[in-house]
């Protein structure tokens, strides 16, 4: 089951937890002005809620602007309960078959049960596997789950894995249910998804950034050696040029050093509102002022040139972060 994170909801997420709250008979009202790919969307997010933290209740019902003694509904039944009477509610035959395709895209109920066991379990039982196999059931699981057992893989095939989750694309459904299967017979043994199911890039730093620092730099070092491209699109999922607005003041004012102005303009071109602002309060005021009046008298830029000096600023960051000047906060990550 998924773990909701109160401070990154998506907004699938925001939906099905409103709606949820809101109750069976509303929901069943609004899923008739909803196509079936939204439908979709938001139900394959319910039945993957495993308990909703208040927190996140209370960001939804602040956005939605309800109070909480103002709910309709209640949450008796389970996320997947609610999800399956409420389709029927509003499309009778058709609702049942929407829940089946949103119940195989959540796919199978072996990579359910595997998500319930600790990572060391898990590695263990994928120790012998061919690397595409394993490949295929971590991009099932969490990213948080995925990037511990890949902690605890064999040091071998840590490289591979995280490769072939990398080139990962559309999988064969058949292929999904044999895994699936044979993984069925292993966690008897032990008493214990479809083709949309996609890996990339993004998804293997996603689970990267779950693994550790140290392992990060050593894997991606590996796939560079093999794939120099791929292994700097798995860099770029990893820290992100809007990352910074987690990054402490003394970071950026430490980076400001050691970029040229040339990236910097054409990378906060590109850039949010936060981070142009972010830059900006770490600059003098007169050189402040200076780079707006130049980012106001820029005319277009190519998306692929704002992408290269945002890159060019993101590496001199890990640099100086491999050197121990300063430290890049990502995702929850705690210092002491």
């Amino acid at each position: 089951m998924a773990k909701i994170n109160p401070e990154k909801l998506t907004g699938p997420q925001k939906a099905a937890i409103f709606l949820m709250l809101m109750g069976e008979e509303f929901t069943s009202q609004v899923y008739k002005y909803l196509d079936e790919e939204d439908i979709k969307r938001i139900g394959i997010e319910m039945a993957k809620i495993d308990y909703i933290p208040a927190e996140a209740i209370r960001k939804v019902l602040e956005e939605a602007n309800i109070e909480a003694k103002d709910l309709l509904g209640d949450l008796t039944l389970s996320p997947d309960e609610f999800l399956k009477k409420s389709l029927i509610s509003a499309y009778g035959e058709r609702g049942k078959e929407l829940y089946e395709e949103i119940k195989k895209e959540i796919g199978p109920e072996t990579f359910k049960k595997l998500k319930k066991l600790d990572p060391k379990t898990i590695a263990s039982l994928l120790a012998n596997e061919h690397p595409q196999t394993i490949a295929i059931i971590l991009v099932n699981l969490d990213s948080e789950l995925s990037g511990q057992v890949l902690q605890l893989l064999p040091e071998k095939i840590r490289g591979e894995v995280l490769l072939r989750i990398a080139l990962l694309s559309k999988v064969d459904p058949e292929i999904v249910k044999e895994i699936s299967d044979a993984l069925e017979e292993e966690l008897k043994n032990i008493g214990g998804v479809l083709g949309k199911k996609i890996g990339g890039p993004e998804k293997a730093a996603e689970i990267l950034a779950h693994a550790g620092r140290e392992l990060e730099d050593e894997l991606l070092t590996e796939i560079e050696d093999e794939n120099p491209t791929l292994a700097e699109e798995i860099r770029k999922y990893l820290f992100t040029f809007e990352d910074f607005l987690k990054v402490d003041d003394f970071a950026i004012q430490a980076l400001l050093k050691e970029i040229s102005t040339d990236d910097l303009k054409l990378a906060l071109k590109g850039a949010s509102v936060e981070i142009k602002e972010k830059f900006f309060r770490n600059m003098s005021k007169r050189a402040s002022e200076l780079l707006k009046e130049e980012l106001e008298m820029m005319g277009p830029v190519r998306v692929s040139e704002v992408e290269k000096a945002q890159q060019n600023i993101i590496r001199i960051a890990k640099k100086l972060e491999a050197e121990g000047k300063i430290i890049l906060s990502r995702g929850e990550e705690e210092f002491v």
